[in-house]
């Protein structure tokens, strides 16, 4: 089983959202070299799922302590949906506003989750 299928429980409850940021263009690189360097026995299965757990929480601590710019959002809201205290929303024409540029994008998928769940992982 590649290590990106893993599961990782707390108390027996699957917590999706140490994945989420594994899905970001960085977190698909860094799960594809983990799935090859223990494919070729450079690493243990254990040890990749460790580092991807401290991928997720350092992801969290980055842009909670470290990223203070802000931008809007403005967009036609497609689809929407609530499940498992994750929302999800699908934008067309998304316009995404920053203090230095404006970049439209035709489809955007936004995944938001409650960052009170990572801190009843860490408990």
């Amino acid at each position: 089983m590649p290590i990106s299928n893993a599961s990782i429980s707390a108390g027996g409850k699957r917590m999706a959202t140490f994945e989420l940021y594994r899905r970001s263009t960085i977190g698909m690189c860094l799960t594809d070299t983990l799935d090859d360097m223990v494919s070729s026995g450079a690493l243990s299965p254990e040890l990749a799922i460790q580092v991807l757990v401290q991928f997720d929480k350092s992801m969290t601590s980055a842009l909670e302590h470290q990223v203070k710019s802000k931008v809007t959002v403005k967009g036609h809201l497609h689809t929407y949906r609530f499940c498992d205290n994750v929302w999800t929303f699908i934008l067309r024409d998304a316009t995404f506003k920053n203090e230095e540029m404006t970049e439209t994008i035709n489809k955007v998928k936004i995944v938001a989750c409650d960052s009170k769940l990572l801190e009843a992982k860490e408990e």
